[in-house]
């Protein structure tokens, strides 16, 4: 049962590290740090206090670069891989018990897979928002992206099987959306529908 929990705390805090890299290595860093969860062999670095100090000295430069106009684009550039790889660290540095293979296999498909994901619906957000308000938006859908990651964190170490279950949830309804982005129905009419 163990392992399931480690699994499903994995999932969600890589799905978070989809809105913002730091925000969920700095609450999984505290955790640790506080003996809330056991962190896997080699990965005991994330629970030490230079950890500590850097994961949160890169969360406030990270949620408050967003906030400055066109800097926010470029930091979705970058984001995008950088999330990837913060979401497969995570869910390596959680799961025990297991051969490397599968953790790490289980690591790349689950959580870099999660943080993609939601890496990907911020990026189409922040897109929307830019188009539709010339950019004036942006600071709203920040807030809001750093809301979901904080809260998203918090409730990955209090509940991990609720929150995996919701954020698992969450990536089908997402990647429905980019499958229909990129594959629109004809209608009866003749005309591509978007649902």
């Amino acid at each position: 049962m163990e392992t399931i929990l480690c699994i499903c705390l994995g999932i969600g805090l890589s799905a978070a590290c989809g809105f913002r890299i730091f925000v969920p290595l700095l609450a999984l860093s505290l955790a640790a740090h506080t003996g809330h969860v056991h962190l896997a062999a080699g990965f005991q670095w994330i629970a030490s206090n230079a950890a500590l100090i850097a994961f949160g000295t890169a969360t406030v430069l990270e949620v408050g670069a967003y906030y400055i106009p066109w800097v926010d684009h470029a930091l979705d550039v970058i984001a995008a891989p950088v999330a990837v790889v913060a979401g497969v660290l995570v869910t390596a540095s959680l799961v025990t018990d297991m051969s490397p293979l599968l953790k790490w296999t289980l690591a790349v498909i689950a959580g870099g897979g999660a943080a993609g994901l939601v890496q990907g619906g911020t990026m189409l957000m922040r897109g929307t928002s830019s188009v539709t308000t010339a950019g004036f938006g942006n600071p709203l859908v920040a807030t809001i992206e750093f809301a979901m990651a904080a809260v998203i964190s918090i409730l990955s170490l209090l509940a991990p099987i609720f929150i995996a279950v919701v954020v698992l949830l969450a990536l089908v309804w997402i990647a429905r959306k980019f499958w229909l982005r990129s594959h629109p129905r004809i209608s009866t009419t003749g005309h591509p529908t978007l649902t």
